[in-house]
């Protein structure tokens, strides 16, 4: 299936121009910079970085004359003189500019994004917001990530980045991520941010693993995603936690963290009382939410 050499979106053998961004599509059509002249192999320029740091790490992004990559309103650190950024709404029309504002604030993210592009051989630098690490994802044409709201760092302009919904209602109204997911599209470089370490799993197909609801960073289009009853009563009340685990089946990558932002706000709140994180009272009054 032939690709998008603007945004990197499938479209049909028979298409002018493509459903998403508009860009004329085909052979002939001339390929937009840093893709391969032949519009249904798109090749993207590759993108030199390196990934500093243990606690609270930092991409170093090093920009070609001319490549470009776009991030997380406020995730950047430092740039050099000669990269310039301009902050504005992704699309190319009013109505593709507002649609993409109201996605990104359902995403958890800023309504802006922010664009760097190098005249010259230069740097910038991103980093989240909280303790946590890196995840670089690169991703040929047409394959796509599901990662956690609100862990979107930088990409390449190559990426496209979109809401992703949950397709089961156990997985939306227990799955500590609620109903969105961010969806992130090939070809290109992608970079997001978790908390505390991150665990990895390439599950076979068929093969399952049941995950703390809230934990899960991000895991491949191809593994199925749902919150599943675990365990009974007993076990949500002293066992602290809770009846409810994210059950995701392969194929595919699936990426764990172990912290969550929920988690660190709550070790940090001043009316801390002492004694186990969770009591068997306590617990009687979350049963049937997610803790995180």
């Amino acid at each position: 299936m032939p690709f998008c050499t603007s945004c990197g979106t499938a479209v049909l053998e028979q298409a002018r121009f493509c459903p998403s961004c508009g860009a004329g599509v085909g052979p002939g059509v001339a390929p937009a910079p840093g893709y391969a002249a032949n519009a249904y192999a798109p090749v993207v320029t590759p993108l030199e970085y390196t990934i500093q740091g243990d606690n609270l790490q930092v991409v170093r992004v090093k920009l070609k004359p001319g490549q470009e990559v776009y991030a997380e309103a406020g995730k950047m650190l430092y740039k050099t003189a000669n990269v310039v950024w301009e902050t504005k709404m992704s699309g190319a029309t009013l109505g593709q500019k507002i649609w993409g504002a109201i996605k990104r604030t359902m995403m958890g993210e800023s309504l802006f994004l922010t664009y760097f592009k190098a005249t010259s051989p230069g740097e910038v630098g991103f980093a989240g917001n909280y303790p946590g690490r890196v995840q670089v994802f690169d991703l040929p044409a047409g394959k796509s990530v599901l990662v956690q709201r609100d862990s979107f760092l930088a990409a390449q302009t190559s990426v496209q980045l979109n809401i992703a919904l949950v397709k089961k209602l156990g997985a939306g109204f227990f799955g500590g991520e609620g109903f969105i997911l961010e969806k992130l599209t090939g070809p290109g470089v992608v970079f997001i941010h978790g908390g505390g370490d991150f665990v990895e799993f390439d599950l076979n197909p068929g093969e399952t693993i049941q995950v703390d609801t809230g934990c899960v960073v991000g895991f491949d289009e191809t593994v199925n995603y749902d919150i599943q009853f675990v365990g009974g009563i007993k076990t949500a009340i002293f066992g602290g936690e809770g009846i409810f685990l994210a059950t995701l089946t392969g194929p595919g990558k699936v990426i764990v963290q172990s912290m969550t932002l929920e988690k660190l706000r709550r070790e940090l709140a001043p009316v801390r009382t002492g004694g186990d994180e969770r009591s068997p009272l306590g617990a009687l009054g979350g049963i049937f939410s997610s803790e995180d």
